[in-house]
């Protein structure tokens, strides 16, 4: 995948992504500093416990934000998570739970351990991830109540139950977010994957057509020059007409090529309206499509202009937006067929404008009779279309083909 089809997949879901950097990330570093930051800030509490839970405190923060960071990469990194991170945090949780497990604080003692057992889940596959847990569940319901038993404190079921459900709820918390995220990111990916694949059956389609043509007005040219070829010596008047049929067998084939370059052997405005929805979803962008019910029919050439403008449209959409959401309007009304095309996230200065598609496309139209406009409002990008409905000029000769034209809806072309 090229780096701006990477720049777009994580424009895409940067709004998750920051959303869950501040439900686990954030929030697990907030959780650490005030519970236990509390605590070594308690004046009650011996030095001895205190000194070293400070610095242990500030590597369990750190740590714990690193890992959980590279967990939420775009791309996505490595499912191993840093061995010396992951160790510096399971260090610094042995400092938090021993020396408030010293003085008997059987509630915060757990905190530090839980965050590490969960942040270790979140890089194991869901079979190993279950045996950590209960594992970890089950070895927390231990430290507690050994020390409660050995000082006869009479808090055996807090010491023991409290930590191993404090463990529990740390790992729910912290797996659901990143659960929804991972998720998102796949789905985001086949999306992709989607918009790629219909570009490559697009691709193929114009491929297919170009050598349905080429292939056949060639294979005709080859055999009629090579009967010129023989006949030029014993048969001069038959050589000369041969060549004369191979010169119109290459325009027909010239003609024909630069009726699929530009679009007018298939396109149509019912098959591009199909094909934008199909693209358009396949690019994860929500398209409603209002047709007028009482358009009736328009002339051929007609609908085949329309078409490439629907086709130009999409491109631009898919090349220069970020879209979330587009709308596509086809209605007749007052003798004109009138076809607008409406996107969010379009660029605040589009490059796209610079191109010839829309340009060679307003003069197609123009020369039919016809208008193509467009603006930038904002975010939003609009293209409009209106041609005659029944009008001679839009069934007449298509003007010289233009760049863009030679594009197919998902390669793209520019405004």
């Amino acid at each position: 995948m090229g780096d701006g089809a990477i720049e777009r997949d994580a424009a895409g879901l940067t709004g998750l992504r920051r959303h869950t950097w501040w439900t686990v990330p954030g929030m697990t570093a907030c959780a650490l500093a005030v519970f236990v930051g509390a605590w070594v800030l308690d004046g009650d509490v011996p030095l001895w416990a205190r000194a070293p839970a400070a610095g242990a405190l500030a590597v369990e923060v750190g740590a714990s934000v690193v890992l959980l960071g590279r967990r939420l990469a775009l791309p996505p990194a490595s499912a191993t998570p840093s061995r010396r991170w992951l160790a510096a945090a399971a260090g610094a949780a042995g400092v938090l739970a021993a020396a408030p497990l010293a003085v008997g604080n059987y509630g915060l003692w757990p905190i530090a351990p839980a965050v590490v057992v969960a942040i270790a889940a979140t890089y194991l596959p869901p079979h190993r991830r279950r045996r950590l847990l209960v594992g970890a569940v089950t070895l927390a319901l231990l430290p507690g109540s050994v020390v409660s038993l050995a000082e006869g404190d009479g808090e055996l079921a807090y010491a023991a139950l409290f930590p191993a459900g404090l463990v529990a709820f740390t790992a729910w918390v912290t797996l659901g977010p990143l659960w929804a995220w991972d998720t998102a990111r796949r789905l985001d990916e086949a999306r992709r994957l989607e918009a790629e694949l219909a570009v490559r059956e697009e691709r193929l389609r114009f491929a297919a057509d170009l050598h349905d043509i080429q292939g056949h007005h060639l294979q005709v040219i080859a055999l009629k020059a090579e009967l010129a070829e023989r006949l030029v010596e014993r048969d001069p008047a038959r050589a000369a007409g041969e060549m004369k049929e191979v010169r119109r067998l290459a325009a027909d084939a010239l003609s024909d090529t630069r009726a699929v370059v530009r679009g007018y052997r298939r396109t149509t405005l019912d098959d591009e309206l199909a094909n934008a929805t199909r693209v358009l979803a396949a690019a994860g962008i929500e398209a409603r499509t209002t047709l007028d019910p009482d358009a009736g029919e328009l002339p051929d050439p007609a609908r085949r202009l329309l078409g490439l403008v629907m086709r130009e449209a999409t491109t631009n959409v898919l090349r220069h937006s970020r879209a979330g959401h587009a709308e596509v309007r086809y209605r007749v009304a007052d003798g004109h067929a009138r076809l607008s095309v409406i996107n969010d996230g379009a660029e605040e200065h589009p490059g796209a404008l610079d191109g010839t598609g829309l340009r060679g496309l307003a003069e197609r139209l123009e020369a039919a009779g016809g208008e193509l406009t467009w603006r930038h409002d904002g975010d939003r990008f609009m293209v409009e279309a209106a041609l005659p409905s029944h009008s001679p000029r839009a069934s007449g000769p298509p003007r010289s083909p233009q760049p863009a034209d030679s594009r197919n809806p998902t390669d793209g072309a520019a405004r």
